[in-house]
């Protein structure tokens, strides 16, 4: 299966590029299109979302973003840490950051807390964002395809 995507994704960059001419290329952007969305299919892409903000409309954006990736295919994972960890329980009339984030676990999104920085405010991890480390947050970076900040 994996011949077959590299294949077809050799065969598109070489259409697309110009460098292949023949009855193979594909006539219409649309045939290209479905290619790609087959091999997104096949591939979901990893993404790992770092939140180190508490601020309303900062991290209500990043949920916001890890849902749509999510409900786009993409595996998504999310860590706070530092005043980001505070997000558990954060809302606001206008930006409910809390909302968003049971939203993005219940369709499936982890979320982790940086322990360090939850018991330096005195804090505990929760079921929906449990306590983790330092090390957890390097193997997402690792595991993850792209890495997001907020």
């Amino acid at each position: 299966m994996k011949q077959k995507i590299l294949t077809l994704v050799l065969m598109l960059l070489l259409c697309v590029s110009g460098g292949f001419k023949s009855s193979i290329c594909f006539a219409q952007n649309t045939d290209n299109q479905k290619i790609i969305d087959n091999i997104k299919k096949e591939i979901p892409m990893k993404i790992g979302i770092i939140i180190e903000t508490k601020e309303y409309e900062k991290a209500w954006n990043a949920f916001r973003f890890a849902i749509v990736a999510k409900e786009e295919g993409c595996e998504v994972k999310v860590f706070l840490m530092g005043e980001g960890v505070e997000c558990v329980g954060l809302t606001h009339e206008v930006y409910n950051v809390d909302e968003k984030l049971n939203e993005f676990v219940e369709i499936g999104g982890t979320v982790l807390a940086c322990g360090t920085c939850l018991r330096s405010r005195n804090l505990q991890g929760t079921e929906t964002c449990p306590m983790s480390n330092m090390m957890t947050c390097v193997e997402m970076v690792m595991w993850a395809d792209k890495t997001v900040t907020f």
